[in-house]
């Protein structure tokens, strides 16, 4: 197989394989800390000139075979056979349609495995194995690898310190995953009650409340079906727990590393936590515990980790996106068309607009190559007048007359010659610049000292700048100033984040993968932040991956979804769960990205949905410019399906969203002042209610509105939960008291929302000219 220093390399094998979270490696050692009575698969990857593979294992007994030998213990010759795919693994890629589906689906090609699966392994032994590739073509050449070494790991209730200052602690649950002596897990149990709900761990997709299932904390970018695989690209060792009853309270397991949760899955009545540990002999697990009501818990936490900063009110206009808007022409195009269809719109996020090399520099562009990496300034740039860029200032300008600020793509990443062919120049800007990189020390590191490569299967064995450490911060965002200072952009979508795998790595902070590769999203953000701040900019960046501390970098979206209704439902559960651990800006694809365009009602749902959350934007997926357009402007939905509704009434929720602006500005302010969801889910401010906890989907958006999403097909009219106060029907002023349910009508325009009654009158006048469209 082909190395990425490009050597050949016949036979690989990596205890912890490439790092993937959920699937194995074919040259992958499961698991990699096997315990007493477990067997372990051990996996090579071969070149295909590989005929067979054996392993020899050497159980040790006696001395330390220091010599790499099989002095004093037990050895046998254990035949591999070639590795079954397995489905789980393919399904941890799984992606359906779409062109990051094919990326996923040639990440899942096998690469010539071989594999085979012990006896199990003994209490307190050490094992020693290495292994022996027979080579074709006739030469019957032998070749070997290193030898590799485990010891047995075990379970040990003394091991390490757990502080934590909580009566919830189980007697006798704390335990330690030891191997020779030193201490790589930790797990411990918290006592809950049987009316108290768990919410939190991130943004999530699958539920609300987390009882009775089984999550982990570990940065994942899981394409599409989050909800499904109980994976997400935003996780955070943080959680509520909220008593319909008694007190409520939360907890924060104090660290970067990797966690996993059994939330009363195994034994109901206990909160199961593990946590993965450095292993050394001095390992310490600190948890914080916080009492109170859930905006107590919030309050506290972000008080730690970092809250929101206060972002313009143009975040609250309607933002505009697709992926297969690479031109100038396009992007003006659609604006010109929102400006005639009368929908407002406040931002467009341009993503194609790059190289796709540097993601520095508009495609098309003329200039000198700088040969030391060095920056490029504005005046070094020439357009070509036929190129897909011709004038981007221009654009700009013209776009900001219009009152539509702009967004530009960005990735943490620098292609190499893997994706970009042997025919690319030595000379070539991105090879310059990876070189300066690698040079300089500004990239993520092996443990080895080589540059890491994306192990990922998106822009794969591409750089990625260590951005934990200020000086690679200000090398990266320095290459991208001229756009903010001499183009005038207002903000960067800073996709990704997910790509750093592999627990060895090493980063310029000190920290080695295990650790920091969760972190690595929240100092991408940060440096994107710092440059709109240094330019007079407000911080708006807009991440999809995240961890403890993104609370204070710009807004998050979702994530890559399909146009179903099942992903319009775990959307909204995804807004409501980061909303809970300290998430202000938030928002997704309305009615999703992939996929053909949604139908009608799908779209129009959403769209009411998300006039009602705190980001409001559409995006679509490229689609290789194959007809018909897979854009989801209201036009084109409603030219592919032929629904005349959609214009009219998308444009309606446009109008009604620029008239909340100043309601969503203010409520902003009262969440980063207080640390109080923006979105919230019914239970952030009704913790004692038990009702609130069937209607998972219903939020409320600040203080005055509650929103009830119709999240499912051929809704008239829906039933919703009102919690005890006074309410009033934005649509009709007709009055209502909580708590209780009432029967709301749902047509397409007018979705069911109420507002508190005392917020009534300042609130009235949004909803003043919202007539019916919908029969």
């Amino acid at each position: 197989m082909t190395a990425v220093d490009g050597e050949q390399t016949v036979m690989r094998h990596r205890p912890h394989g490439v790092g993937h979270p959920y699937a194995v490696s074919p040259d992958q050692r499961v698991p990699v800390l096997p315990e007493a009575g477990q067997r372990v698969r051990l996996g090579v990857a071969a070149a295909t000139e590989v005929t067979s593979v054996t392993c020899e294992w050497v159980t040790v007994t006696s001395g330390d075979a220091a010599d790499g030998g099989t002095a004093g213990g037990e050895a046998r010759t254990l035949t591999m056979r070639p590795a079954r795919p397995d489905a789980g693994d393919a399904a941890a890629l799984a992606g359906g349609e779409g062109h990051l589906a094919q990326a996923q689906a040639a990440a899942t090609a096998s690469d010539g495995g071989w594999e085979v699966t012990t006896e199990p392994v003994r209490d307190g032994a050490r094992y020693r194995y290495r292994f022996h590739a027979t080579l074709g073509g006739g030469t019957g050449e032998d070749v070997g690898t290193e030898w590799f070494e485990f010891s047995t790991a075990r379970w040990v209730p003394d091991a390490g310190t757990l502080s934590i200052a909580s009566d919830r602690l189980v007697d006798g649950s704390l335990e330690w995953l030891v191997v020779a002596g030193r201490a790589h897990r930790a797990r411990f149990a918290l006592r809950l009650e049987p009316d108290e709900h768990v919410v939190g761990f991130g943004e999530r997709f699958d539920a609300v409340d987390q009882r009775g299932r089984r999550l982990d904390a570990v940065v994942f970018e899981q394409y599409k079906s989050q909800g499904r695989h109980a994976r997400t690209y935003l996780p955070m060792p943080f959680a509520h727990v909220v008593s319909e009853s008694g007190p409520s309270w939360g907890f924060h397991v104090r660290t970067s590393r990797r966690t996993w949760y059994d939330v009363g899955a195994s034994t109901p009545d206990r909160l199961v936590v593990e946590v993965a540990l450095g292993g050394t002999d001095d390992e310490t697990v600190d948890v914080a515990i916080y009492d109170g009501t859930p905006g107590d818990v919030l309050a506290a936490f972000t008080a730690q980790v970092g809250r929101a900063e206060e972002l313009p009110t143009w975040v609250f206009r309607l933002w505009a996106s697709g992926n297969e808007w690479n031109t100038q022409r396009i992007v003006m195009d659609r604006m010109r068309r929102h400006r005639e269809l009368d929908i407002p719109v406040g931002a467009v996020v341009i993503e194609a607009w790059s190289d796709e090399q540097t993601f520095a520099t508009f495609r098309d562009a003329r200039y000198e190559v700088h040969r030391d990496g060095a920056p490029h300034a504005a005046e070094d740039f020439d357009y070509p007048a036929d190129g897909a860029w011709p004038d981007p200032k221009g654009m700009i300008d013209e776009l900001h007359d219009r009152g539509i600020k702009v967004i530009l793509w960005q990735i943490p990443l620098l292609k190499t010659r893997y994706e970009l062919g042997a025919d690319v120049s030595d000379d070539a800007q991105v090879i310059r610049d990876g070189a300066e990189l690698v040079r300089d020390g500004h990239a993520v590191r092996e443990a080895d000292g080589g540059a890491y490569h994306n192990r990922g299967w998106w822009f794969p064995q591409s750089l990625m700048p260590d951005l934990s450490v200020q000086r690679t911060r200000d090398q990266w965002t320095q290459k991208r100033r001229y756009l903010v200072r001499d183009l005038d952009v207002d903000g960067f979508k800073t996709d990704g984040g997910e790509h750093a795998w592999g627990h060895d790595l090493r980063y310029g902070d000190g920290r080695r993968g295990d650790e920091g590769n969760n972190l690595y999203p929240v100092h991408y953000a940060r440096a994107y932040g710092d440059l709109l701040r240094s330019e007079g900019k407000a911080p708006v960046t807009f991440s999809r991956a995240g961890f403890t501390g993104s609370q204070a970098h710009g807004a998050i979206w979702a994530g890559d979804e399909d146009s179903t209704w099942e992903g319009f439902r775990s959307s909204i559960i995804a807004g409501i769960t980061a909303s809970a651990c300290g998430i202000v800006y938030w928002g997704w694809d309305l009615a999703g990205f992939s996929g053909d365009v949604p139908d009608p009602e799908l779209y129009l749902r959403a769209a009411a949905a998300s006039c009602f959350m705190p980001i409001m934007q559409y995006h679509s997926e490229f689609h290789h410019h194959e007809p018909p357009l897979r854009d989801r402007t209201p036009w084109n939905v409603a030219e592919r399906t032929g629904d005349q509704r959609v214009v009219p009434v998308f444009r309606r929720f446009a109008h009604l969203r620029e008239r909340l602006v100043d309601y969503l500005a203010e409520q902003a302010r009262v969440s980063v002042r207080e640390s109080r969801p923006l979105m919230r889910g019914l239970f952030f401010d009704h913790p004692g209610d038990p009702s609130v906890w069937r209607y998972p989907l219903q939020f409320k958006l600040g203080d005055a509105l509650l929103v009830a999403p119709v999240a499912e097909p051929g809704v008239d009219d829906a039933v919703v939960y009102l919690p005890e106060g006074r309410w009033v029907d934005v649509w009709t002023g007709t009055h209502h008291a909580g708590p209780g349910e009432v029967t709301l009508p749902a047509p397409l325009d007018q979705p069911p929302v109420v507002c508190r009654a005392d917020r009534w009158p300042q609130l009235r006048a949004a909803f003043a000219d919202q007539r019916g469209t919908s029969e």
